[in-house]
């Protein structure tokens, strides 16, 4: 699971929501919001950032930490 599906999932519960409310509440189809919580590689970000913004959060680029 990536880090944005655990994170979606999480605030999903905590809010009591299902999956279908959280799909209707975001304006996205419950496809959407499964794939999203399986962890699916490649998401539109658009509509991450919509379903996002029902928890105060969007996905923005951020510079990643070189462990080589």
């Amino acid at each position: 699971m990536s880090l944005l599906s655990e994170f979606v999932k999480e605030r999903r519960k905590k809010t009591g929501l299902t999956q279908q409310e959280l799909a209707q509440k975001a304006g996205l189809g419950l496809r959407f919001v499964r794939e999203v919580e399986q962890g699916k590689a490649t998401l539109r970000m658009d509509k991450v950032n919509q379903l996002l913004d029902l928890f105060g959060c969007e996905l923005r680029p951020q510079p990643v930490t070189n462990t080589h």
